[in-house]
C-alpha cells in the first residue's frame, strides 16, 4: 500500500507525501492500493500533480490526485521497478529502470499511456535522475557492472560510463545547482560527480559547479 501524508508546514502551509509507511496516525489522507508485492519506488511529478509507483510485482503505475485507483498501469518490466523519475523537460514523460532480470530503462508517455523507447543497459538499474539544465539522464546500476552511466535523451547515447564502486550503487542525490551527483554504494562509499551542465549564464556561458569543477569536460 501507498499512504499520502497531510504534512503541516511553518507557515501554516501543506504538503503532500507519498510514502509506503502506515505509520502516519491521524495525518494519513489517502491509502492506494493497487500492487500486489512490495512498493519499492515512488517518485512525484514536479507539479506534484502525478504519483509514479513502481513494485516488486514488476509493475509500474501512475496515480494523480482525484483517484484511488492508478491512471496508468504499466506491465512491461520484468523484474521489480526500484528507479523511476519524471522529466523535468517534457510534460508527462516518465522513465523507468527495472531489476537484475529486466537490466533496462524503459520511458512511457503518461499523457497517452503510451510506452516510448527502452535500452538494455546490461545491469540492474538502481536510481534514475534527469539533469535540470539539459536533456540528459543519469542511472546507477547494481549487479553486474556497479557503473553510473550519464545518457543523452532522446537518443540514449552514452556520454559517459563512470566506474569505482565495487558494489551495488543504491542511492543518488542530486545537488541543489543541478551539476553534482552524490552516489553512494554498498562498498561503504559516497562518490561525488561533477556530470551536468550548469544554467547558462547572461552571457550565455555554463554556470560552475559549487562543489566540484564542471562536468563539461565529459562532453
Amino acid at each position: 500500500s501507498i499512504f499520502l501524508q497531510d504534512v503541516r508546514v511553518r507557515g501554516g502551509g501543506r504538503h503532500d507525501e507519498a510514502s509506503s509507511d502506515a505509520a502516519f496516525g491521524s495525518c494519513l489522507v489517502r491509502q492506494l492500493e493497487a500492487h500486489k508485492q512490495e512498493v519499492c519506488g515512488l517518485r512525484w511529478s514536479s507539479a506534484e500533480t502525478q504519483l509514479a509507483s513502481g513494485g516488486n510485482d514488476n509493475k509500474l503505475f501512475v496515480w494523480n490526485m482525484h483517484s484511488s485507483s492508478p491512471v496508468q498501469r504499466f506491465s512491461e518490466h520484468t523484474a521489480a521497478v526500484k528507479a523511476i523519475a519524471w522529466s523535468p523537460h517534457q510534460h508527462g514523460l516518465l522513465a523507468s529502470g527495472g531489476g537484475t532480470a529486466d537490466r533496462c530503462i524503459r520511458f512511457y508517455n503518461t499523457l497517452t499511456g503510451s510506452p516510448l523507447h527502452r535500452v538494455d543497459t546490461g545491469s540492474q538499474v538502481c536510481n534514475l535522475a534527469w539533469s535540470k539544465n539539459s536533456n540528459e539522464i543519469v542511472s546507477t546500476h547494481g549487479y553486474s557492472l556497479h557503473q553510473v552511466v550519464l545518457w543523452r535523451y532522446p537518443s540514449m547515447s552514452k556520454v559517459a560510463t563512470l566506474t569505482g564502486h565495487t558494489y551495488r550503487v543504491l542511492y543518488l542525490a542530486m545537488s541543489p545547482d543541478g551539476q553534482t551527483i552524490v552516489t553512494g554504494a554498498g562498498d561503504e562509499t559516497l562518490r561525488f560527480w561533477s556530470v551536468f551542465p550548469g544554467p547558462r549564464n547572461s552571457a550565455g556561458r555554463m554556470s560552475a559547479s559549487v562543489l566540484l569543477p564542471t562536468g563539461a569536460e565529459l562532453r
